[in-house]
């Protein structure tokens, strides 16, 4: 299921963020004070959407899995002003084969990752829980099929500011090209986008629980899906089931701290590659490790001077490529696929092996775009409705990830302080990492000129009062720093069982069968492994 890569060069070399669930925390928020009861008796009155049950039916689009159904459920626009304007959310699920305990809810994470084309395209990794569930994804608020935001298919990107090392020397001009993004964003948006973000789509994931009939919400969320499942225990303690939260986000850092840990653990990440890549004789990069991290850095710089002409249009530059190099280095598992796409960049210029890892085709948990648009296609006029695959946005993933993150987050720059502040951040990002540094520094940026996010999740998400929640780290884990499971562990308190995965790559699931069978055991049977146990790298067993 691979994707045609965005139009806009900016956003598709942004679009890697979406679909590589970076966690990076722009729309405004209402409070989080809507309707807590499940027979919407507070004020606002929220009856009408929690007493809708879910009609499951066979999925229609092409490519589909026989044995997977869809459905939708309607959610309202505004919980504040449920009257205001209604939004249908795309689900899909697996059918529980044996004795039923109920439902468990996936998030793939992004933010920005549709929900029922991932778990169309990895449901094999799931069946053991159909064992017990019915495997139930939807695609969230702005996403997919479900109220799609977008930015429009302009030419002109703010992002392609920063390509350019002039960028820092007239940040005010570079503020007016973010804050000039943001208003086109909110023009090809529609309504659903001041009402984005994890605290909405927190509330959407109990209008599902009890649409699907549970009294308590069983879930599983990868990387973003962590920060989600965080924000519904916060809001809806006494609603929390089984839980289990894998590539754990944080909760306090803000964005462009996150982006430089973020750069930081992808290029300890492409040190090992190439320290794996040099020890083959087909290492496109030679034989010698610091040599061949020289070359790395070289090829990315040589690009972006010198974009290299592809079949889809656009060339392929510098930037595109630290966006394939990012997806490739989430599992070791994609790392001769990767030595090969780049061989094949360096010795004969064709870049078709390395636009793959772009679009996100090779990697789980990592979300999938859904099918885009083909030229000429629209949105589906009916606000609220179900768009057809057809028609999502082809920049969808990164105005998403944009939007969400941005809803998140409470800290805004004032002119004065972006223009101080840009020389100093494009240093930072780079001595994090000379290669990923430039990239990063572009998702934070994006945030500018946006409205500042909600502070619900730095303020209220501690301190939990709630059955015991599983939450696993990966040691190796290049996008979520092992450090921020423990960190958020210590902030939710005695809630939090830790599982120390002393593996590679982003998230355990997929990866580890200790980590694969312990999350399993606790969703199916509630055996919960010992706090700070761990599963070893290349072990089934402790």
């Amino acid at each position: 299921m691979l994707a045609k890569l965005p139009r806009r060069p900016g956003l598709r070399r942004y679009a890697l963020a979406a679909t590589a669930a970076l966690t990076l925390l722009g729309a405004g928020l209402p409070t989080a004070t809507a309707n807590r009861s499940d027979d919407g008796d507070d004020r606002p009155d929220l009856s009408r959407f929690y007493g809708q049950k879910v009609t499951w039916s066979a999925c229609k689009d092409d490519g589909m899995p026989d044995d997977l159904q869809c459905a939708k459920l309607t959610v309202p626009l505004d919980y504040a002003r449920p009257k205001a304007g209604t939004l249908d959310l795309a689900l899909a699920r697996y059918r529980a084969t044996g004795k039923k305990r109920g439902s468990v809810v996936l998030n793939f994470g992004g933010p920005g990752g549709a929900g029922v084309p991932e778990l169309a395209y990895s449901g094999k990794e799931f069946m053991e829980l159909t064992n017990g569930y019915d495997v139930v994804t939807f695609d969230p608020r702005g996403v997919g099929r479900s109220s799609p935001v977008s930015c429009g298919d302009g030419e002109d990107s703010a992002l392609a500011s920063l390509d350019d090392d002039s960028a820092p020397a007239d940040p005010r001009a570079l503020l007016a090209r973010l804050k000039q993004t943001a208003a086109d964003c909110a023009k090809h948006s529609g309504p659903v986008l001041p009402h984005i973000g994890t605290v909405d789509a927190a509330q959407d994931l109990d209008v599902l629980r009890r649409a699907l009939g549970d009294k308590k919400l069983n879930y599983l969320g990868f990387s973003y899906g962590t920060r989600l499942g965080a924000v519904y225990a916060a809001r809806f303690p006494d609603r929390v089931g089984r839980v289990v939260l894998d590539g754990v986000d944080t909760l306090t850092e803000p964005l462009t701290e996150q982006g430089i840990a973020g750069a930081r653990g992808q290029q300890v990440a492409l040190d090992d590659f190439v320290g794996w890549c040099v020890k083959d004789i087909a290492c496109p990069f030679g034989q010698d490790a610091r040599l061949a991290r020289e070359e790395v850095v070289r090829l990315v710089r040589s690009l972006d001077e010198d974009p290299v002409p592809t079949d889809f249009g656009d060339d392929f530059s510098g930037q595109d490529l630290v966006g394939a190099l990012g997806q490739g280095l989430y599992s070791r598992q994609l790392w001769p696929l990767l030595e090969r796409a780049l061989a094949q960049l360096v010795e004969s210029g064709d870049a078709s092996g390395v636009m793959g890892f772009v679009t996100g085709g090779f990697a789980f948990p990592l979300p999938l775009p859904v099918p885009l648009r083909a030229p000429g296609g629209s949105v589906a006029p009916s606000p609220g409705a179900l768009v057809d695959e057809e028609d999502v946005p082809l920049d969808n993933l990164p105005a998403a990830l944009m939007a969400i993150n941005c809803a998140d987050d409470p800290d805004r720059a004032s002119a004065e302080q972006f223009t101080e502040d840009l020389g100093r951040l494009r240093a930072a990002y780079d001595k994090a990492s000379p290669v990923f540094g430039q990239y990063r520094l572009t998702e934070v940026l994006m945030c500018y000129g946006r409205p500042k996010g909600t502070d619900f999740i730095r303020e209220k998400v501690k301190d939990l009062s709630t059955p015991k929640m599983l939450l696993v780290g990966t040691r190796g884990d290049p996008a979520t720093p092992y450090r921020w499971t423990v960190e958020t562990a210590q902030r939710l308190g005695s809630s939090a069982v830790v599982l120390d995965n002393k593996g590679e790559g982003h998230t355990g699931y997929s990866s580890s069968k200790c980590v694969h069978r312990k999350v399993d055991d606790f969703l199916l049977y509630g055996s919960l492994p010992p706090d700070g146990s761990s599963c070893g790298p290349d072990e089934d067993d402790d």
